[in-house]
């Protein structure tokens, strides 16, 4: 038997970050859901195929075809046009547990939409740190989205 050292420190992860849209609280919704679903991207233009099944208990996963993919978590809440949370390990393969939550308020006019990410397990410090980039870029294409529908 071969035993390697690993970094099993437990780590917590908090992401949270605001994002205005000039766009009615409806389209905002319904584009989130677009967005990190069918139309969801990897690193910019990169498709990444992504399902989600918008209803409490739904799957959220990534989809690879022949019945491959990745499981990124269940629906916990859903209440369109106002909140939707996922609960579950998301992009992490490894001991892990995780909790988002999109809230959506309408402010006249336009929505502010935020996003908190909340985990816990043997996550590595470079996924801490890339979670900033990668859910800043995810409202940065809600946004972006919703102001063309």
């Amino acid at each position: 038997m071969t035993m390697t050292a690993t970094d099993d420190t437990l780590r917590t992860l908090d992401f949270n970050k605001e994002q205005r849209i000039d766009a009615p609280i409806e389209i905002v919704f319904q584009t989130l859901l677009d967005e990190i679903g069918p139309g969801n991207e990897g690193p910019p233009g990169q498709p990444m195929p992504m399902k989600l099944e918008a209803w409490p208990g739904g799957r959220w996963y990534r989809d690879l075809g022949n019945n491959t993919g990745h499981f990124w978590g269940h629906v916990q809440v859903i209440k369109p046009p106002t909140i939707l949370e996922i609960c579950g390990p998301m992009f992490m393969s490894y001991p892990a547990a995780g909790h988002i939550a999109w809230r959506l308020k309408a402010d006249g006019n336009s929505t502010v939409l935020s996003l908190r990410h909340r985990a816990f397990g043997m996550i590595p410090e470079e996924h801490i740190t890339g979670v900033r980039s990668g859910w800043s870029s995810y409202l940065e294409r809600i946004a972006k989205a919703a102001l063309k529908r």
